[in-house]
C-alpha cells in the first residue's frame, strides 16, 4: 500500500471508531449474542484497494493539491472589510496587562501578574503596515508608488499576493483570518499603521482627486 493509501487509513478509522468512543455503556440487559463482524482494517484495506485500482486515491489526493495551492495563491478574503469612503484616523495602544509573571530563560521576573506591559517598550517598530484590497488597481498603484520595501509592509486583506510579488517584483502578506485588522480595529482600506512614540497610530485613507 502506497503512502497516500496509508496516510487515508486513519482518517477512515477515526470515522469507524468516533460512533464507539462516543457510545454510552447502559450494562448488560437480557441475553447476549457473540455478534460475528470482518475484521475493520481488512476491510479498511479491501476498499482502499478498490480506490487505488480505480484510481480514486488519486484523484483525491490530486483534489487536495489543487485546493491547497489555490488557498495560497488566493487565499479566502478578509471578511467586515469595506472601500474607505472618508478619513478616519485613531491611536492604538498596544499596552496589555499580564496575567502572571513572564520570566526570561535565566528566571529573571520580566514583567509581574497585573503589571501592563507595552510591547513599544522592548522593540522598535521600522515599518508602516500598509492593508489593501489586492484586487482594486487603484489601492495596489497608490501602495506601491506611497511605500517601499524599506519603509512599509503591504498587507493585503484580498487578493493573490505571490502573483502580486511576481508582477511587481515586491514583498506582499496577507492577513490571513483578518487577525491583524481585527487587532487594530480596521474596517476599510486602505489603512496604514504607524509607529506613534509608545502608541501606533491607525488611519483609513479614501483614494478622493489626489490621492490616488
Amino acid at each position: 500500500m502506497n503512502r497516500a493509501a496509508t496516510m487515508f487509513v486513519a482518517a477512515i478509522a477515526a470515522i469507524g471508531i468516533a460512533p464507539i468512543a462516543s457510545a454510552k455503556d447502559y450494562g448488560q440487559q437480557g441475553a447476549v449474542f457473540r455478534i460475528s463482524e470482518p475484521d475493520l482494517l481488512r476491510t479498511i484495506e479491501q476498499k482502499l484497494r478498490t480506490l487505488e485500482a480505480s484510481g480514486g486515491i488519486e484523484r483525491m489526493n490530486a483534489e487536495l493539491t489543487r485546493k491547497t495551492e489555490a488557498g495560497v495563491r488566493r487565499p479566502r478574503p478578509v471578511a467586515g472589510i469595506s472601500l474607505a469612503v472618508r478619513d478616519r484616523s485613531w491611536i492604538f495602544d498596544p499596552a496589555i496587562r499580564v496575567e502572571q509573571d513572564i520570566l526570561d530563560n535565566k528566571g529573571n521576573v520580566i514583567a509581574r501578574a497585573g503589571q501592563r506591559v507595552n510591547p513599544l517598550d522592548f522593540v522598535t517598530v521600522r515599518h508602516k503596515l500598509v492593508f489593501i484590497d489586492g484586487d482594486d488597481k487603484d489601492q495596489m498603484s497608490w501602495a506601491l508608488r506611497r511605500f517601499d520595501d524599506q519603509s512599509a509592509k503591504l498587507i493585503m486583506v484580498k487578493g493573490a499576493p505571490l502573483d502580486a510579488m511576481t508582477l511587481h517584483q515586491r514583498r506582499f502578506y496577507f492577513d490571513q483570518g483578518g487577525f491583524l485588522v481585527g487587532r487594530f480595529g480596521i474596517r476599510a482600506v486602505p489603512a496604514v499603521v504607524e509607529p506613534n512614540g509608545k502608541t501606533m497610530k491607525v488611519s483609513e485613507i479614501p483614494l478622493g482627486v489626489g490621492r490616488k
